[in-house]
């Protein structure tokens, strides 16, 4: 009898907290795994075919609402989600608006083409049934996450992930080691789901071995999983140029294995469950979100090539320019910034010493995935940054998105932990 009580009380309570405009999280997630298996893309060059599958890849819906504003952060494991994808998956979500829906991809480089890369026979790399199935999919994931949500509360911290997990190809100590994690918890205790932002290429295993893979991301899911951490979304930061798993094996050789993957992806996991058990509970943070369109030049022949051949609807603006969304969301004590590429890590340095949160968040490749982004000042400057400069939309689009990206900080709110959430 008590115990019956007890429970609707609590059912009581929850619906209480709902009615009140008390914050909420859900999440869902979505197994886009081809069967068959579909080649597999690396880069801006044609796809290579892939015999076996190690690891599941999936998309992964993470909803927030606070009072009537609510947002969607979605991780997809893919090298890169197009904007003109985007907008298709936003057409199919009722209850969010589209401009609070938030795309990334987590950049492995063993999954299907999602641009359509020219395959250098006059045709393009990507299976468009297998895109259209992606899309809905993914559509799935974000409504299933909004009618899953319920009251939770959070802990955001951040914090340097140790041990050996990544480096700088270029320059090794070139690199962001800073994690930073918002864990969502229900009224029951448990975690609902627990987002990991960190800068790294997921690329141990590569397009060349003919395997089908989420890379390190899918043990990372699975090790938060099994320590009670809920579902794991991960959402990639300013990795650019050349920020990369640190699977080094003791002569200098890279170790490119699914075992390497287990060992980085588990370890990065431990590492941000870590960081994120220190952190105080946020009751019934505020939750703001606003988007801006942004217009960037594209110098690059091979990205308007690209633009202009794609299969799925990317398309260049007169005078070679693209149009991509930006976001700026506050969560509780936290502020994220989304990027529409691989910025390098001295934007990403910049732009977090430059924003408002106690823990400043950069969601890369996010709405948008146009290659490089690097400041003038590397661009085209030195040999290294050859390969670099040629797949960055332009000399100066380092500049424009550290100006874009301060300009959204400039005109929002500061982020508060709790109180009246202030809506887009």
């Amino acid at each position: 009898m008590r115990m019956r009580v007890l429970c609707s009380t609590l059912a009581f309570l929850g619906f209480a907290l709902q009615a009140l405009g008390a914050f909420q999280a859900g999440v869902a997630v979505r197994d886009v795994t081809p069967d068959p298996l579909l080649p597999v893309s690396g880069g801006a060059s044609p796809t290579s075919p892939a015999t076996e599958r190690m690891g599941n890849l999936t998309v992964r819906a993470l909803v927030f609402d606070r009072d009537g504003t609510r947002v969607a952060i979605v991780g997809a494991d893919f090298l890169g989600f197009p904007g003109a994808l985007c907008e298709r998956v936003r057409e199919k979500v009722k209850g969010i608006p589209p401009e609070n829906i938030l795309i990334g991809s987590t950049h492995t480089h063993s999954a299907p083409d999602m641009y359509g890369f020219p395959d250098g026979q006059g045709g393009h790399g990507a299976n468009l049934e297998y895109i259209a199935m992606v899309v809905d999919r993914m559509a799935d994931a974000i409504n299933e996450a909004l009618a899953s949500l319920k009251p939770a509360s959070l802990k955001i911290n951040t914090g340097e992930a140790q041990g050996k997990i990544a480096y700088n190809y270029y320059a090794p100590q070139l690199y962001d080691p800073r994690c930073h994690v918002i864990q969502a918890t229900g009224m029951d205790g448990k975690a609902i789901a627990t987002l990991i932002n960190y800068a790294i290429h997921p690329e141990i295993i590569g397009p060349d071995q003919g395997i089908l893979s989420p890379d390190l991301c899918g043990p990372l899911y699975d090790r938060v999983a099994a320590k009670g951490g809920g579902t794991a979304v991960f959402m990639n930061s300013a990795q650019g140029g050349m920020v990369t798993a640190d699977c080094r094996g003791p002569e200098g050789k890279d170790i490119q294995t699914w075992e390497e993957c287990q060992r980085i992806g588990n370890l990065l996991a431990d590492e941000a469950l870590r960081i994120v058990a220190e952190a105080p509970v946020q009751e019934n943070p505020g939750l703001y979100c606003t988007a801006k369109d942004v217009t960037f030049d594209v110098d690059s022949e091979e990205l308007r090539m690209i633009a202009s051949a794609s299969p799925i609807g990317m398309t260049l603006s007169p005078g070679n320019t693209i149009v991509t969304q930006m976001n700026l969301v506050n969560i509780g004590n936290a502020q994220i910034l989304t990027i529409p590429g691989e910025a390098l890590p001295n934007i990403g340095y910049y732009l977090k010493r430059n924003m408002n949160g106690e823990h400043n968040f950069l969601f890369g490749l996010t709405n948008d995935a146009y290659g490089y982004i690097m400041a003038k000042v590397d661009w085209n400057s030195f040999k290294r940054y050859e390969y670099v400069s040629g797949m960055n939309l332009g000399e100066f689009a380092g500049e424009h998105l550290m100006e874009e990206c301060l300009a959204l900080v400039a005109s929002s709110p500061k982020p508060h932990r709790a109180g009246g959430g202030t809506s887009s």
